[in-house]
């Protein structure tokens, strides 16, 4: 049985996903603000980290930093319904250049939309 991240191209699929997100977020007004230039690395790398495991690949990211703590971990940020809109919009521009099947898309689609939800903590 093959895992998810196996299945739309394990490292080398999230990689270039999390690549093409961050050079969305670097050029975005909302979200660039967020990311210190000498953390903007670190921040793919653990995104990716993350995404990887998430999806059923490596457990680098717990083995590094722990339970993924979400919420908390994003609390120190404004984040607002434009924050969450820009967030996803910049995913899911970077998810459209992926060639995967439509079922994996979906589903990818269908976590941003969760997560990108779950991550509000203001008002405006």
């Amino acid at each position: 049985m093959t895992t998810f991240y196996e299945e739309v191209g394990g490292e080398a699929f999230f990689t270039e996903l999390v690549s093409h997100f961050y050079a969305l977020v670097a050029t975005n007004e909302i979200l660039r603000p967020m990311y210190p230039e000498s953390d903007m690395k670190g921040a793919a790398k653990r995104l990716l980290m993350f995404m990887e495991q998430y999806w059923g690949g490596p457990s680098t990211y717990s083995e590094e930093r722990g339970h993924p703590r979400l919420r908390m971990r994003h609390a120190g940020f404004h984040i607002d319904i434009a924050a969450r809109d820009a967030w996803l919009s910049c995913m899911n521009e970077a998810l459209s250049g992926m060639e995967i099947d439509q079922i994996h898309r979906t589903q990818l689609e269908g976590y941003f939309e969760m997560a990108a939800h779950s991550m509000v903590n203001q008002e405006s």
